[in-house]
């Protein structure tokens, strides 16, 4: 206390340069070096080891938003984030460092495989997005990749995501976020998907920003669906939409299809679309074979 005090009195009793100095201001600090991710990636794997002291745990287990302004940030490059549910969101506000989100998911049965889809904030900025697995990184995301919708899946099996902060000039005003999703698929036939319908496609709308079409469809009867894709038209029956790839070169025809798919971000996922005759020719053969995984009105 003694030796604090001295030190503090040196520093008040110094004389101050008088008014007549005009010495030039030094320029501001540029913004610091950050390490490469994996330097980053290596501190991570050792505060894990170390019991992840100081980890930042979400309130609900799904979504997490922290700062990088807390002292805590400043504390270590590294901050460790745990989720354990299949679907959530993460928000930075002020990136600095790095964020090493460990995903633990709560899906029904490990053994099938996952897939991860992560989903950009529509104004997240100021961080690279990457896929952490067994030590190594695969970008996802590289800071300035805008545009809605802007989304990546890639099989997974454990691991987690590693959020690295970009050098900034000045980090107020941004906000690295993604939404995340984790899911299994069945191994079997894709009438185990959460939407069955039976329908016409209507139109067909391209967004080659996101390498992807619309399929606006007129339906005639849902077998099953999860969420409201589907709604009650006037007149009867129902209309909805699903996405697929821009690649798969989707346009408007004549006759019904089969159209089953999957939920993404809450938006359907084309799965597959057979022609409802061609379904039918395919049903009936393997009924008369009793291969049939399940039973479903075909007429």
């Amino acid at each position: 206390m003694r030796g604090a005090a001295r030190a503090a009195g040196g520093r008040a009793g110094r004389p101050r340069p008088g008014p007549q100095s005009s010495s030039p201001s030094p320029p501001p600090p540029s913004p610091p070096a950050l390490p490469p991710p994996a330097l980053l990636l290596l501190a991570a794997l050792l505060a894990a080891l170390l019991g992840g002291a100081g980890a930042q745990y979400s309130s609900d287990l799904c979504s997490w938003t922290g700062s990088g302004l807390t002292h805590e940030a400043h504390r270590k490059e590294v901050e460790q984030v745990y989720l354990r549910c299949s679907a959530g969101a993460v928000e930075w506000m002020y990136p600095t460092g790095a964020l090493s989100v460990n995903l633990r998911p709560n899906v029904v049965s490990p053994s099938r495989p996952l897939t991860l889809c992560v989903k950009l904030l529509g104004d997240s900025s100021g961080a690279n997005i990457y896929l952490e697995k067994t030590g190594a990184l695969q970008l996802l995301f590289r800071d300035g990749d805008r545009g809605p919708g802007q989304v990546r899946c890639v099989g997974f099996e454990q691991g987690g995501l590693f959020v690295e902060a970009t050098p900034q000039q000045d980090i107020r005003r941004r906000t690295a976020g993604f939404q995340y999703e984790l899911s299994s698929r069945h191994a079997g036939s894709d009438l185990h998907a959460p939407s069955v319908v039976r329908g016409a496609i209507q139109d067909v709308t391209h967004a080659p920003e996101r390498q992807e079409s619309a399929i606006h469809l007129r339906v005639s009867h849902v077998y099953r669906q999860k969420g409201r894709v589907f709604r009650a038209a006037p007149g009867g029956g129902w209309r909805g939409r699903v996405a697929t790839l821009l690649a798969c070169g989707v346009r408007p025809g004549r006759g019904e299809f089969l159209f089953t798919g999957h939920l993404r971000f809450g938006e359907a996922q084309l799965g597959c679309a057979p022609r409802l005759e061609d379904f039918r020719r395919v049903y009936r053969d393997a009924e008369a074979q009793g291969l049939n995984p399940c039973e479903m009105p075909v007429d």
